[in-house]
């Protein structure tokens, strides 16, 4: 019965349950018109039903908390698609101008979003089975100490889920769509990767196959009709959680009909790092040819515009959703993210399309909220992360975040104001590169190793892309220093205030002081966890750094920084 499963989901929380007692958790279920409801309710003690009362206010006075993620949107391209999302989010709330992601790739990524933690931490290295991207091993030691986990057990959140989950979720060796994480009361995942027909939903653990009528099938349409069947018809004894992963504004770049015709003179932006070489860069960079082809430079601005047209769907669904929570008389009670699982590149550096590199375009990210609290027209510079989504929403929930396991931090004290905060100046990106023992198809005579690659054999990963990063954004400095795992121990750095596109690598003229100070921050955050995680960066005043620490034998990989690394 509906008061059984209730009981045996929230008879945990902390915040409200604590002090109930066995001989109450069966209160905690929202009275239903059920006779069995009605029964129970009717003998309990007089004192179990004052603590029901007491849940059922705390319960209604907590926050509804609501999640957009797109799929791979670059920060600079979003605010002219989704006018009505600026409108009813950003001008309402706060922009975050500095919102970056741990990982540039769509899995990994997800899983800080889920876990809050950093990918050496949750063990997502890339879009693979093999890269633990929804495996049985994540599923197992990751997914019950996720976010909206906590939120349903400890904090008596009804949740929801609906659109893309991770990229692998749904395959067989993995449990296939039965498998349904703990933690959602409602699952609507799409299996595998983002698409806009022809593709297969997990309901409640049950497939269900949609084909490619729009009006019935167009995914980003359907999970905004699942999302406002929810707001209709979920408990009002509960509060709520819902996460809406589009699949936009991902490949394969499929408008709903009435937009394949907008945005016809858009194309992709010429900044000043388009279609050059990536000169003193890492191989894979250098590989691109440049300048690219006509047809290349077709391609990406076609995609571009297509990922603009897509955008147009899910500012419709945003905006029916802020309208369904205004008539609910929710909406003044409900917390509104929107953010993405990562950035793109659109000719950046010859690269034709794709994420996966350190650089800003790939790993900097829209982040806009508006709730309870939070003043409208704000916007924010201090240095987030996506680690901090879980920990924000968790606090937002009540929760003791000293319980939790997690890398990032709240950001709450942002959203309220808080001018005493202190708040991170660095973070650590890391990626492990994908790549094969095969030859890329596309382009057998590269051989083995690459992947991703084009017809004119431009190829956007490999095996030995893997690096880590440490971007520091301080009150002097704005620096990326990162690391490469290959046999050059390639190093590049980047003065962002000097060269805010990212196209000189000072690797081999910065101080070496600070070369150094930046290589010990790296090895240090590459090993943290939790708090850890948080320790003042280089250039805050209460970094200490011991050169000698460098080459102690603590288990960190110190690197030497001669001519030949450079």
């Amino acid at each position: 019965s509906r008061a059984t499963s209730a009981a045996a989901d929230t008879s945990g929380n902390s915040s409200h349950l604590c002090s109930l007692g066995p001989a109450c958790a069966i209160a905690v279920a929202p009275p239903g018109p059920s006779d069995t409801g009605r029964a129970l309710l009717s003998v309990l003690p007089r004192w179990c039903w004052a603590f029901f009362q007491l849940y059922r206010f705390k319960s209604l006075a907590l926050p509804g908390i609501l999640a957009f993620l797109a799929d791979a949107l670059l920060v600079l391209s979003f605010q002219t698609p989704l006018k009505k999302t600026n409108a009813l989010i950003a001008q309402m709330g706060i922009t975050f101008v500095n919102a970056y992601v741990p990982s540039a790739l769509c899995c990994p990524s997800r899983a800080s979003i889920l876990t809050g933690k950093y990918p050496h931490n949750h063990h997502v290295v890339n879009n693979t089975l093999e890269g633990n991207c929804s495996s049985k091993l994540w599923q197992k030691i990751q997914e019950p100490y996720t976010f909206p986990a906590l939120l349903k057990a400890m904090c008596g959140y009804q949740t929801f889920f609906a659109g893309k989950y991770l990229n692998e979720y749904g395959a067989e060796d993995a449990g296939g769509v039965g498998h349904v994480p703990p933690g959602w009361s409602f699952w609507y995942a799409l299996e595998k990767n983002s698409k806009y027909y022809n593709y297969t939903l997990s309901v409640n653990g049950k497939a269900r196959r949609h084909g490619e009528n729009y009006s019935v099938d167009y995914l980003t349409d359907v999970l905004a009709n699942m999302s406002l069947d929810f707001l209709e018809y979920k408990s009002n004894f509960e509060p709520f959680f819902m996460m809406i992963a589009t699949p936009a504004p991902h490949s394969p770049w499929t408008p709903a009909p009435q937009y394949t015709k907008s945005f016809q003179n858009v194309s992709a932006p010429r900044n000043s790092n388009f279609n050059i070489h990536g000169k003193n860069k890492h191989w894979l960079i250098r590989q691109a040819k440049t300048p690219m082809s006509n047809s290349s430079i077709q391609f990406l601005d076609d995609a571009y515009r297509k990922r603009w047209q897509t955008l147009l769907s899910v500012d419709d669904l945003i905006e029916k959703l802020v309208k369904k929570l205004e008539v609910n008389g929710e909406l003044d009670n409900t917390y509104i993210f929107y953010t993405s699982d990562n950035g793109f590149h659109t000719g950046q550096f010859s690269l034709p399309i794709d994420k996966r590199q350190l650089y800003e375009f790939d790993i900097k990210v829209p982040l806009l909220v508006r709730g309870p609290g939070i003043k409208p027209n704000q916007t924010n510079k201090m240095l987030v992360a996506n680690i901090d989504l879980g920990p924000t929403i968790l606090d937002i929930a009540g929760y003791d975040l000293n319980k939790t396991q997690m890398d990032g931090m709240s950001l709450l004290p942002l959203l309220k104001g808080d001018k005493n905060v202190t708040w991170r100046s660095d973070f650590l990106v890391e990626y492990q590169g994908e790549g094969y023992n095969g030859s890329d198809p596309t382009c057998p005579g590269l051989g083995p190793g690459v992947t991703h690659c084009f017809p004119d054999c431009v190829c956007e990963d490999s095996y030995n892309n893997t690096y880590a990063c440490v971007r520091t954004l301080s009150a002097s400095w704005d620096l990326q220093y990162c690391e490469f795992d290959d046999r050059e121990v390639f190093v590049e750095v980047y003065n962002l205030t000097a060269d805010p596109h990212q196209i000189n690598n000072i690797a081999k003229t910065i101080d070496q002081e600070i070369l150094e100070k930046m290589n010990y921050r790296l090895m240090m955050l590459q090993s943290c966890s939790g708090a850890t995680c948080r320790t003042p960066g280089v250039f805050d005043p209460g970094y200490r750094f011991d050169p000698r620490l460098m080459f102690s034998n603590h288990g960190l990989r110190a690197r030497r920084f001669s001519a030949q690394f450079l």
